[in-house]
C-alpha cells in the first residue's frame, strides 16, 4: 500500500478501540481486521482522544446516510475511500446500490473480509480519475459520503471529482469532512498521518469553496454531537469537550453538506 492507503487503519483502529470499550460504535468488524491484521501504529495515531473523535466522526456519518436513505428510497450510495470500514455492515444497504470506492490495493484487502451480493459492490477506483463511475448506473440520485478523503485531494482534484459526480447523476447528496488552511499547514508538524508517510494535506475555509452552478452549499454539520461526547465518562469527557469539541477544533476541521438538485421541472 502507499502512504495515503495506510492512513486507512487509523480510523480503523479508532473503530476497533471504541467498539471494544462498548461506546460510540458497535463495530465488530472493525474489531475482526484490526485484531488479524496487527498493522504497527504509534504515537498520536494510537491515542485514546483520536479514537473517540474516530469513533465520533464516524457515527456522525452513519446517522446522516441512514437518514437520507430512508428519505431517498431508490438512490444510490456511494462511500468513496471507504478503506476498511465497515459502514455499509453498520448501516445496511435498506435494499439500496451500494458501492464502496477504493484504490485497487485497498479492495483487494477488503476482499478477504467482505463479500459482495446483490446490492453491495466493491470497486477499485481513484477519486481523481472518473472510469469508474462507468461501472455505477447513472440513476437519479446518489447520496455520496466522503470521510476522511478530501484532505488529500487538492483543490482542483476535489472540484474535478464534484464534477464528474456531477455529471453522473441528476442529484447529488453528499456529506464531506474538511481540514481548514490552518489545519492544513499544522498537519505538516502535528499530525497522526505523518507517522505513516504523509505530509501533503489540503484545506478549505469557506465551504462555499467547492460551489458550482448547479451544486451548492446546503448545511455545516456539528462534527461532535454533544449526546456521543455524554458517552464519555468524568474527566476524559471534559478533556476531549475542551480539546476536540471547542472553538479550537472548528478552526482545523469542519463537516459540510452539498446537494446537487435536477434541472427537470
Amino acid at each position: 500500500m502507499n502512504n495515503v492507503n495506510k492512513t486507512l487503519y487509523i480510523p480503523l483502529y479508532g473503530k476497533a478501540y471504541v467498539s471494544q470499550k462498548g461506546i460510540l460504535l458497535s463495530d465488530k468488524k472493525a474489531e475482526e481486521i484490526w485484531a488479524a491484521e496487527g498493522f504497527k501504529l504509534g504515537g498520536k495515531s494510537k491515542s485514546k482522544w483520536l479514537a473517540y473523535y474516530m469513533g465520533i466522526r464516524s457515527a456522525v456519518f452513519d446517522e446522516w446516510l441512514s437518514q437520507k436513505m430512508d428519505e431517498l428510497e431508490n438512490a444510490v450510495v456511494l462511500h468513496i475511500g471507504c478503506g476498511m470500514d465497515s459502514r455499509v455492515l453498520r448501516v445496511g444497504t435498506k435494499g439500496h446500490k451500494w458501492y464502496d470506492v477504493d484504490f485497487s490495493d485497498v479492495i483487494t484487502e477488503r476482499g478477504r473480509y467482505y463479500t459482495e451480493t446483490e446490492d453491495y459492490k466493491m470497486l477499485a477506483g481513484d477519486a481523481k480519475e472518473r472510469d469508474w463511475l462507468s461501472q455505477i448506473p447513472p440513476k437519479g440520485h446518489a447520496v455520496i459520503v466522503l470521510e476522511g478523503v478530501s484532505m488529500y485531494l487538492s483543490y482542483e482534484e476535489m472540484q474535478n471529482l464534484i464534477n464528474n459526480l456531477c455529471a453522473h447523476f441528476g442529484e447529488v447528496s453528499l456529506l464531506v469532512d474538511c481540514y481548514t488552511t490552518l489545519a492544513a499547514k499544522m498537519s505538516k508538524y502535528k499530525n497522526p498521518i505523518n507517522e505513516v508517510g504523509v505530509t501533503q494535506v489540503y484545506g478549505i475555509d469557506e465551504p462555499t469553496a467547492w460551489q458550482t452552478d448547479d451544486f451548492l452549499f446546503a448545511c455545516e454539520r456539528e462534527m461532535t454531537p454533544q449526546k456521543y461526547i455524554d458517552e464519555l465518562k468524568g474527566m476524559e469527557k471534559k478533556i476531549f469537550q475542551r480539546l476536540y469539541a471547542g472553538g479550537f477544533s472548528k478552526k482545523l476541521y469542519r463537516l459540510f453538506e452539498y446537494q446537487k438538485k435536477s434541472c427537470k421541472p
